[in-house]
């Protein structure tokens, strides 16, 4: 008979010897046979056995991703954003308006005798009240820039500062003065003023809104020239604020500039009578000195003062020796040395015409003028 662990036939035919068996030394007991599992695979399963342990990657798509086109285009609004608010001020004032239209007088002063002369400047302005006038800008002198309750101290000194430029540029520039182009002091307006301003030089009118005179000092060149260009100013800057988006800047300035006539200009308009026609012609090559006071009142939100440019809203200007019957809107034709003001008084005035600015003519006191 077999041993215990023999096969019930023996052993096979042909095999090793029983004791020499490779699976002899694993002996299941029965529990763990009671224990296994037993578990059949499907066919497919058996195929999929013998597969390759190798997953496939899908294709990879060409393009962006839907997530990297959004990251672009938020990219993009964002960059565009900061662009528009670096450009435009986010927060515009809310008192911003539409500048007013410039309200001008210009008031002719006429001389009660003939017009002083001397062959030397400095002779005429050592016997006048513009001995101890400053030269040039050196005279427009600023006052100290304080805050106000809603404009800090730069803001402030920028709008005297814009105000003082505009004097210069109207009142002082030589070229400015004998009938050049004004396009120095256009630049210096807020641009809602520039139609009003290009409107009165292509068709002055004297209506109180179209005189290039009110916007700055003009000679005219076919008659008038500047015999010193070392003009003499006096005068004072005052800045208020009117509200918590405005500034405004009052200034009052006194200029007095040294003229002759054109060599070789037409008449000079003096009386052809007896002893005025011997004075004239040995006056002609004398300088006189011609006096322009002018009151301007310029407004300032905060766009003008970033962009460094005014409002100008009232211009008031009194300017002698000129004869009233002269017209005064294009150009000031400052009567010369030996000259008396011509007979009559300013153009005539009709009360019925509405929108215009009355005639208006003043008269040259006699201490206005050099005493020799």
């Amino acid at each position: 008979m077999g041993g215990p662990g023999d096969p019930p036939a023996g052993t096979p035919e042909g095999a090793p010897g029983g004791g020499e068996d490779e699976y002899r030394s694993v002996v299941f007991d029965e529990s763990f046979v009671r224990a296994a599992r037993l578990q059949e695979f499907s066919a497919q399963e058996r195929m999929l056995d013998h597969a390759r342990a190798v997953r496939r990657r899908p294709a990879a798509r060409r393009g962006l991703s839907r997530q990297a086109m959004v990251l672009v285009v938020l990219i993009a609004v964002a960059f565009g954003t900061a662009i528009y608010m670096g450009v435009r001020h986010p927060y515009p004032s809310p008192s911003a308006k539409r500048p007013d239209p410039l309200r001008m007088t210009v008031i002719p002063l006429s001389p009660q005798g003939s017009v002083p002369g001397a062959e030397a400047v400095a002779d005429l302005y050592a016997h006048s009240p513009a001995a101890q006038f400053r030269v040039g800008a050196g005279g427009i002198n600023l006052p100290a820039a304080r805050r106000t309750a809603h404009f800090s101290d730069s803001q402030v000194m920028s709008a005297l500062t814009t105000a003082k430029d505009y004097l210069v540029e109207s009142s002082l520039d030589p070229d400015v003065l004998t009938g050049g182009s004004p396009s120095s002091v256009r630049l210096l307006l807020d641009p809602e003023l520039y139609d009003q301003f290009d409107r009165s030089f292509r068709h002055p009118a004297g209506d109180g809104r179209h005189a290039p005179t009110g916007w700055l000092v003009r000679f005219d060149p076919t008659r008038t020239a500047l015999a010193d260009q070392r003009v003499r100013v006096q005068g004072t800057l005052r800045v208020t604020e009117t509200d918590k988006g405005t500034l405004e800047v009052s200034t009052d300035h006194t200029f007095v500039y040294a003229v002759r006539e054109v060599s070789g200009g037409p008449g000079t308009g003096r009386d052809s009578g007896g002893d005025e026609a011997g004075a004239a012609t040995s006056d002609e090559a004398k300088a006189a000195l011609f006096t322009v006071r002018r009151e301007l009142h310029f407004r300032f939100d905060r766009d003008d003062l970033r962009m460094h440019q005014a409002e100008l809203f009232s211009s008031a200007t009194q300017a002698g020796p000129l004869t009233c019957a002269d017209d005064s809107v294009s150009h000031l034709r400052p009567l010369l040395a030996g000259e008396r003001a011509k007979a009559g008084g300013p153009a005539g005035t009709d009360p019925y015409a509405t929108g215009r600015a009355p005639a208006l003519c003043g008269t040259l006191a006699d201490a206005a003028q050099p005493s020799f």
